[in-house]
């Protein structure tokens, strides 16, 4: 992804609306990007800070942002680790079958 693709999925990510595939791309991106991740920074800054002086409540937008990408980074390994448990289900039953079909045609 370039740097205009991910500045277009910036409101998505604060809004939590991105799909697997384009956060996984979004977060390799703004961890590589330091342009990207300042912008980031600034957009959630003013969407959130916003919303917390209207709230009138205390808070730590950066640390909020920190924990923001660090949950994203949780999703993305439960999710590749799923993935992986699926492909390893997958080798184990076509195993089982070649393994029973070899028993009932020997």
């Amino acid at each position: 992804m370039d740097c205009k693709e991910i500045e277009k999925q910036i409101p998505a990510f604060i809004e939590g609306r991105l799909e697997y595939k384009d956060l996984k791309r979004f977060i390799e991106h703004v961890d590589s990007c330091e342009d990207c991740r300042e912008e980031l920074t600034i957009q959630f800054l003013i969407e959130e800070g916003m919303v917390r002086l209207e709230e009138g409540s205390a808070f730590d937008l950066q640390k909020e942002l920190d924990d923001r990408m660090e949950g994203a980074l949780h999703n993305i390994r439960v999710h590749k680790m799923f993935k992986y448990m699926g492909i390893t289900l997958e080798v184990i039953a076509t195993a089982a079958i070649v393994v029973i079909l070899i028993l009932l045609f020997t």
